[in-house]
């Protein structure tokens, strides 16, 4: 092996050893503090039962993944006016986590609705516009595996997110809008915030907020570094191709 190539690989190396360090036992703690809330501090609510437990983890599933989708818009359109790789990795990087907690929102949905409504799926319009959502974002990812790399790729996956994000404000205000079989908003009411729901359920809700949160930022950051990893292997053997 030359020294060039050991100098690349201890380069890659020394990149790989930047792991999240902090923010990772921050992770893990607020997990560990969050299933004590939701399954030892909150009380089991009366009228549903034990089923109702899955909200602490549907609505910041839902949370995270409109919070993803909207860094994923800010960051597109950074990219589009700046034109820079930084945001494209970022706005990349959120949107593959983002749709991994969409899917987990579509998912522990049904399994709340089957006991309380009776039936897994309906055509509910917030249920509907989360729908919508999950597809447009599956083709922003779809559109980034089909694409070849470089600015096209970039520029259209940027317009496709920023799109993709208008649809939030129509979920969120779909419940006041057009009338839903979804529940209301319990944090944030008309009356003021927190009135809608329990002390010991609204604080187990915002611990669950935080440590969903926290994972957030922990994917995102460890899917940074692997794109921004792959990037600095490209420009590594372009460099060694055109030293040659």
């Amino acid at each position: 092996m030359s020294s060039a190539e050991e100098t690349d690989e201890q380069e890659i190396a020394e990149k790989s050893d930047e792991g999240p360090g902090l923010l990772l036992w921050l992770t893990a703690a607020g997990g560990i503090g969050m299933l004590a809330a939701v399954f030892i501090f909150v009380p089991t609510e009366r009228t549903e039962g034990i089923v109702q437990r899955i909200m602490y983890f549907h609505v910041p599933c839902a949370w995270v993944a409109f919070f993803a989708f909207f860094i994923v818009f800010i960051c597109s359109i950074l990219f589009l006016w700046r034109r820079e790789r930084e945001w494209d990795i970022y706005a990349h990087a959120s949107a593959e986590v983002g749709m991994l907690f969409c899917s987990l929102v579509l998912i522990t949905g049904p399994i709340w609705a089957k006991p309380i409504w009776g039936i897994w799926w309906t055509w509910d319009p917030r249920l509907t516009l989360t729908l919508v959502l999950w597809l447009i974002y599956a083709a922003y990812l779809m559109l980034r595996l089909q694409t070849g790399e470089g600015s096209t790729r970039a520029k259209y996956s940027a317009i496709i997110g920023i799109v993709g994000a208008l649809d939030i404000p129509l979920i969120h205000f779909s419940v006041l809008w057009w009338g839903s079989q979804h529940p209301s908003p319990k944090i944030i009411t008309s009356e003021g915030i927190g009135t809608g729901i329990d002390n010991s359920m609204g604080i187990t809700l915002l611990v669950s907020l935080g440590a969903f949160t926290l994972i957030y930022f922990l994917l995102v950051s460890l899917r940074v570094n692997i794109e921004k990893m792959k990037d600095e292997i490209d420009r590594l053997k372009k460099q060694r191709l055109y030293s040659h």
